[in-house]
Formats: C-alpha cells, structure tokens, sequence
C-alpha cells in the first residue's frame, strides 16, 4: 500500500517552508511613467507559490545527466534550502544533510513539458470538466488558460510519480487562431492554481494554424473558413494591435508633458492586452501549427509586426525548415511519432526531433496528453534510437535537453531551471535504473529540494478527489 501524501498534511509542511515563490520582480516604477499614469498589469493573477521543506541532500555514486548536455559518472549532486548546490565527481556532504547511494541509478533534472491540459481537461474527462478552449469566436487572447485549471486533477500526481514531471505548461487549446494566455505551472499539490504557478515564469499566448480554426468556424459559415481566412484574421488582430499600443504611448507621452490626465487614458481591452504584451516582449507565443508552409508564413507575419514566436507546437514538419528555425531562435515542441492522423499531420516522420536537433534548432519533447505526460522519457528514447537508425549518434545525455533545458528555454524559465546547475531550483529527479529503459521509473522526485514522490515509501500527492476512493489513488 502506497502512503499519500494528503493536501492537509503538505498545507502544514509548507507553512514551515522557506518563501521564494511569489511574484518578486523588481520594481520599475522608477524608470516608467510618472505613478499617475494608469497602468496595466503584468500580472494579474500573482503566485503565491511557497516551496515545501526539505533538508539537504546528497546523492552519491550516480550516473548525472545535467541537463544541458553533460554527463558524470558515478558523480555527486548536492542540494539545500530549494537549490542546487554543488554537482561534481566528489562532493562533501554538510552536517546533517541526508546522504542516498545512488550507485545503478541515474539523476536528471526534472521532466518539463511545454505542452500540457492538466487541470483543464482534468480527469475524470467529462464534459463539466472540459475548459481548455472558449470556442465562442476564433479571437480570444483575453482568457486565460489558469482560471480553468483544477488543482485536484488526479493526473499532476501520476505525472510526477510515473513521468518525473515538476513543471508543466497548461495551454488553451487549438480551436482558435488566438486561444488566450497559458500559464506555467510547478507540479506541487495545493488549494488553488496560484499556489501551484511557476514564480516569475512569463505567460504564453497560445495561437493556431491550420485545420482547427478554418474547420470550427468554417462549419458555422463564418470566418476563418479556409487558410487565407486563418492569415488574414490573424493579420487584422495583430494590426489592431498595434494601433491600441500606439494609442497608450501617445497617452503616457502626453501625461508626461502635462497634455492629458489619468481619466484620458484609453478604454482597457483584455484582448488587446495580451497581444501587446507579445509585442513587448513579455508574453511568449506557443504556436500550434503543423506544417512547414504555415510556419514560414506565421514567420514572415511575425517580422510585419514586430514579435517573436518562442516556439512551433505538434511541428511535424519542422524537419524541412529546420536551417530556417535555427536561424530564427524558434524551438519546436514535438512527438516521437504522432502524425498522419489528419492531413496536416499526414507528412510527418519519426526522426523529426533527431533532425530538427541536427540542424542547430531548439527541439523539445511534448505530450499535449494525460497518458503521454507520464512516460516522456521512453518518448525521447524512441525518437533517439529513430535518429540512430538515421545516422544520427546523439549521446542520450544530450538527448535528455529535449526533456530539460530546452523545454526550459522555450517557456522562458532556462535561467531559474532546466539543468542541474548550482544556484538553480533543485527540481531534481533520481531513477531507477537507465532512464532511456521502459523497465525504469522515477525512484524519488525533489520540487526546490522538497521530496515530493518516494516509490519505496509511498509517499506522493493524492488529490482531495481521489480521498476515500479503492486504494486511495494509488500509482498502479
């Protein structure tokens, strides 16, 4: 029998936690606007994320992947109040510190997946519980993503028990051309969704080529009907956009000077918002798209007004314009092997990731799946062995960034996690065995140096709606 952890008894071990989660970003006010300037928000949904306790801990003996490349073996990895240390060949253990043999076994940063609908299409999959996609008009970059997801989904637990997972991207989904905002998350259990936000992770705005869009709005006989339809809708947003930035420069430039008051300042439009913080630059775009026509045209959009896809999602056909994603600093979330189960899918291969990595591109693993979120390791391997048989020798330490640093990179939270580098979020996995095996599974899972997840022990979140259930919610 497995041990759960329940909500109540983690609430306790967090109060006694230290902080560090939250919204910490310095303030600015100093170099913006005058104070009587009305501003947006940034952020209108704070983290109140805390890190659980834990003490410090050293792994011995064990096989490292860093996360960005770089393999030990029979290497040390220390860490201590939520961050990593000190990794190495030999590393000395503080007073105190609980020290585990790691001899057999290998150590990884944690799985991130760029692409999740944990918590918005949670289980039990019934239509009360389906919030990932506002399908009321193909416009709708004012919803967000968070204010669907239920923290008590069974499968954030069997994610990070089976799967390894600590952070998680949860994405509208691909009905619309503009879907709203995603939100990154750290796999933790809590009582709300802010208490499970990734601090100081930027929001995503979620955008979609192709199918989806022209097929919903289409077969309501209105637009998008077709791909022209997809670009020119798009295309309009983007220009009105622009305007509404225009409109609040030339609002904060004339209160600067005296010209206006905080009453003349624009009517706020939620839509607009989130688009003109992708033009800042402080909202990442995640664009669901399939085929390599559609992402050079969503590039050339991109350059006519002035943002940056962070990366091309699903990308099946990333393959043909990999020199192209290079150049542009675009990452490509992928599978090991979905395709051909729609036209635009159709031309995909199962070497994509090997290729895409190939040619100097940001490539990544993703699930975009309930079931496929628990087992992305063997995902990556499949893909690896694909690549071998290409003629692609890619060390799998090397393959273990398309599971780490680079979905890392691609949600805008490579420099506080990602890789086993001291001063980063000891979000840290310890497994079993190989973890490139199908006979190997997470032994122990750390979030900021909390242990989370223990097989030999039990211990691991249960979700309030699992409580009182056959077994408790155990791992099967």
């Amino acid at each position: 029998m497995l041990r759960p952890i329940t909500l109540a008894a983690l609430l306790l071990t967090a109060a006694c936690a230290s902080t560090g989660g939250g919204d910490s970003r310095p303030a600015t006010a100093s170099k913006g606007p005058p104070p009587e300037v009305v501003r947006i928000p940034e952020n209108p949904v704070p983290s109140t994320y805390k890190p659980y306790a834990g003490p410090a801990t050293l792994v011995t003996g064990v096989t490292i992947y860093d996360g960005k490349g770089g393999k030990i073996d029979k290497g040390a990895a220390l860490f201590a109040d939520g961050k990593i240390v000190a990794v190495g060949a030999s590393v000395e253990a503080p007073a105190g510190a609980v020290v585990i043999d790691g001899r057999g076994k290998w150590l990884t940063p944690g799985v991130i997946d760029a692409h999740s609908h944990l918590g918005n299409y949670p289980s039990p999959g019934v239509a009360a519980h389906s919030d990932g996609n506002e399908v009321t008009g193909p416009v709708r970059p004012e919803v967000h993503a968070e204010h669907g997801v239920w923290p008590q989904d069974p499968g954030f637990s069997r994610a990070l028990a089976n799967g390894g997972v600590t952070a998680l991207h949860i994405l509208p989904g691909s009905a619309n051309l503009f879907g709203g905002r995603g939100v990154t998350l750290k796999n933790v259990p809590s009582r709300t969704m802010q208490g499970m936000k990734f601090p100081d992770a930027p929001y995503s705005l979620k955008m979609a080529c192709g199918e989806n869009p022209k097929r919903v709005y289409g077969g309501r006989n209105q637009m998008p009907g077709s791909r022209m339809g997809n670009q020119a809708m798009n295309r309009q947003t983007w220009a009105r956009a622009v305007e509404y930035r225009r409109r609040w420069a030339d609002y904060e430039a004339k209160v600067k000077d005296g010209r206006a008051k905080p009453t003349d300042a624009p009517a706020r439009d939620l839509q607009m918002e989130t688009l003109v913080g992708v033009l800042d630059g402080k909202i990442l775009v995640q664009n669901h798209c399939y085929r390599a026509d559609e992402m050079a045209n969503v590039i050339d959009m991109s350059h006519e007004f002035g943002y940056k896809v962070a990366t091309f999602h699903h990308a099946v056909e990333s393959y043909k314009i990999a020199d192209l994603l290079a150049k542009e600093g675009i990452c490509s979330a992928m599978w090991a092997d979905w395709y051909g189960f729609k036209m635009e899918s159709n031309d995909g291969i199962r070497e994509n990731i090997p290729f895409v990595h190939a040619a100097g591109a940001c490539a990544l693993i993703h699930s975009d799946d309930a079931g496929g979120i628990q087992r992305l390791n063997q995902e990556v391997a499949k893909a690896l062995g694909d690549g071998r048989r290409a003629g692609l020798d890619i060390a799998p330490e090397v393959a273990w960034t398309w599971l780490a640093i680079n979905p890392a990179k691609a949600l805008g939270i490579d420099k506080l996690t990602g890789s086993l580098e001291p001063g980063k979020m000891a979000d840290v996995v310890l497994w079993d065995g190989d973890p490139f095996s199908v006979y190997t599974r997470p032994e122990k899972v750390w979030i900021d140096g909390a242990l989370l997840y223990d097989m030999d022990t039990g211990l691991r979140p249960v979700s309030d709606f699992e409580l009182g259930q056959p077994g408790e919610g155990d791992v099967k």
